[in-house]
């Protein structure tokens, strides 16, 4: 098999949401899999390129609130959390992610599809591990609060910004960034062409 498309993504991120419910479908269909991996917006945006977060910024965010919600429509997606909602600590979900990506990495497609249904589908608050415990297992929520997942985490982020992620969701594919729900038909082609 080909080597996986890298999806990286922020649980806060609704257009991540929406990725996440089309990648495996793009990647299957030619012939790869999907390597999950979490990122942190709050280190991207705002401390390595000292941004405000979209929703705050003027004109950006009102129009991303309206975007958002046209493409859930659209597309007929669960959408129980509005985009101008307070934004959850994404901690928990990132670390669980990350101690899954080590431990468990056959069940993170799973785990990362429990959560932004829980989080974007139902409207549910996960800023704590306790909170994870009905969607992926005590194991799972327990380790989201451990030293190891923390680390584990900081050296998924580290990574993501190695490879140039500043945004979620974004696809790395054979060294090429696609960035934003919006290029995953442009990543369509790049895979069916083999590139340009």
């Amino acid at each position: 098999m080909a080597a996986p498309l890298h999806f990286y993504f922020d649980f806060i991120s609704p257009y991540g949401y929406f990725a996440s419910l089309r990648i495996e479908d793009l990647a299957a269909r030619h012939g790869r899999g999907v390597a999950w991996h979490p990122m942190l917006l709050g280190v991207s945006v705002m401390k390595v390129m000292g941004l405000k977060p979209l929703m705050e910024t003027p004109l950006k965010g009102p129009y991303t609130e309206r975007d958002v919600l046209r493409h859930a429509r659209e597309h007929g997606i669960a959408l129980q959390r509005h985009p101008m909602d307070t934004v959850m600590n994404p901690l928990p979900c990132a670390r669980a992610m990350a101690w899954v990506n080590r431990h468990q990495p056959q069940r993170a497609a799973e785990v990362a599809h429990a959560l932004y249904a829980a989080y974007w589908g139902q409207g549910l608050d996960l800023s704590t591990a306790g909170s994870l415990l009905p969607l992926v297992g005590a194991t799972i929520a327990e380790a989201a609060a451990s030293d190891e997942a923390a680390a584990l985490l900081r050296s998924e982020v580290d990574a993501a910004l190695q490879a140039g992620v500043f945004g979620s969701p974004t696809v790395v594919v054979d060294g090429e960034l696609f960035w934003g729900v919006d290029k995953l038909d442009q990543l369509e082609r790049w895979l069916t062409r083999g590139g340009w």
